[in-house]
């Protein structure tokens, strides 16, 4: 077992346990512990402050150190003590400077434990930035419910522009990284100059102006918003409401190089792209290394080369082969057509013989016994066309006969019907004046003016008012209309 002396002890430090004199008794390390840690305890509570280097939470305690240039502290904090602070995260960032209240505290360890010593912390806040960052985690809590984070993520960025904004300190050393930067990746754009405070109380006014002056130029492609590390309270013109809005609704991406890795303003939030380093700024805002570009097309434009040249000598044999097939090609089928021309000119020669020979048979054979007959013929038609105008004269007067018969037959039959026919039989024929038939009683009243056609003539009437009885007729027959001769004319 592992033992210390402890001269602190109120047993005589000369006197051991088995009782001699001139050595100290030696303590368990574990009792010694145990008193160290009551002692510790009993020191007065301290308030002390540092920088916030380390941090991390279990569910039991959460573990930090704090540090600055001569010393540091390890401490310690219960988790349900610490949950009660509810501080924002944005406070207890690395690099924070705080204020932690509380006491030295000692952990004695055990079998399986390591004994360790660290300030038990009961109060932890932000130094001196306790408000902005407050107000920092507000603006940034709005802003995240509006959106406004999202919209310059979502703009298009030029992969390499020919002209970006850069709004910066006019003799800040940021100016001068970020013109390193860009010569490093080789760009030979054009740099639109938009020189701010970037510090006080008229920072923020004059970087929202530049802005909105910088993204109404059209030709501008993307703006970088550059300037060194700092305090929250040195950045905080780059936290501010109206300028963070305005770089939201800008159409061109910003770029915000602002202060160092630890450091997180508003405008990195709403930003297109958060640059840690003007350096970092000028590799986002020119994505394309042109160095490394022009070396890659310098080789790939070498590999073209060597590959296509490879390729030519690679084909330039079975091309040369090739290029012989064609004429052979054409020789040999030259000599198979000059075969086919003689072939078919001996062909044609045979066969005009052979058709010349055989027409001559079938004319020997077919053309006498032809004219025969056709002299046979020609004397049996001159014998029929000799009886044939005796025989046409009897049948042309036979039909006229018969033509002449039926013609009396139709004149009786059309004489039958004829009006005139009928008016020499007693009848008459009533017309209006306009020469059409009146057949009946109300058409006759209706025309008013008639004439009536006889056999001989016709005369003229007209349809009277006046009324009588008709002679010798039944009573009961009814009234008839007076037909007033008004003269006679012959027709």
């Amino acid at each position: 077992m592992l033992v210390l002396v402890n001269r602190d002890l109120d047993e005589d430090p000369t006197r051991t346990d088995d009782g001699r004199e001139g050595e100290a008794a030696p303590t368990p390390v574990g009792e010694y512990a145990a008193r160290l840690k009551r002692q510790m305890q009993a020191l007065p509570r301290a308030t002390i402050t540092g920088e916030l280097t380390e941090m991390s939470r279990t569910n039991v305690q959460v573990y930090f150190q704090l540090k600055d240039e001569r010393g540091g502290v390890r401490c310690t904090m219960w988790r349900r003590e610490f949950d009660r602070l509810k501080l924002p995260e944005e406070a207890l960032r690395i690099g924070s400077q705080v204020v932690a209240t509380g006491g030295p505290d000692y952990y004695e360890g055990g079998k399986n434990a390591s004994p360790s010593f660290s300030f038990r912390t009961t109060d932890l806040r932000p130094v001196g930035e306790g408000d902005l960052i407050a107000r920092l985690a507000e603006l940034r809590k709005r802003f995240r419910a509006e959106g406004l984070t999202e919209t310059q993520k979502r703009l298009p960025r030029p992969v390499l522009p020919k002209r970006i904004g850069v709004i910066t300190a006019e003799g800040g050393a940021a100016r001068q990284d970020l013109m390193v930067g860009l010569e490093r990746r080789g760009w030979r754009g054009e740099i639109v100059w938009g020189f701010a405070p970037v510090q006080d109380r008229k920072a923020a006014p004059t970087i929202t102006r530049t802005l909105s002056r910088m993204a109404a130029d059209g030709d501008v492609e993307a703006i970088v918003v550059c300037r060194g590390g700092g305090s929250l309270t040195d950045l905080w013109a780059f936290c501010d409401e109206d300028l963070c809005r305005t770089v939201a609704m800008l159409a061109v991406p910003v770029v915000s190089a602002v202060g160092h890795e630890r450091d997180v303003t508003l405008l990195d939030d709403v930003a297109a792209v958060r640059a840690s380093t003007p350096t970092h700024a000028a590799e986002a805002v020119v994505a394309l290394d042109l160095g490394q570009a022009r070396s890659a097309l310098a080789l790939a434009a070498t590999r073209a080369s060597r590959a296509g040249r490879q390729a030519i000598r690679d084909r330039v044999g079975p091309l040369r082969n090739l290029a012989k097939g064609p004429g052979r090609a054409v020789r040999a089928e030259r000599t198979r057509l000059n075969q086919k021309t003689r072939e078919i000119r001996a062909a044609s020669v045979r066969g005009v013989g052979a058709r010349r020979d055989e027409t001559r048979r079938l004319l020997e054979r077919g053309l006498v016994p032809g004219v025969s007959r056709a002299a046979r013929s020609v004397s049996s038609a001159r014998a029929s066309n000799a009886t044939a105008p005796r025989e046409l004269a009897t049948q042309v007067a036979r039909r006229l006969d018969q033509g002449r018969r039926r013609l009396r037959t139709e004149e009786m039959a059309l004489r039958a019907h004829d009006p005139q026919r009928t008016l020499e039989r007693g009848y008459a024929r009533v017309e209006d004046r306009s020469g059409e038939p009146v057949v009946d009683s109300a058409a006759a009243r209706r025309a008013a003016a008639l004439r009536i056609l006889f056999a001989d003539g016709g005369v003229d009437a007209t349809v009277g008012g006046g009324r009588r009885r008709r002679p010798r007729q039944n009573e009961e027959a009814g009234e008839f209309e007076q037909i007033r001769m008004e003269g006679l004319e012959d027709e």
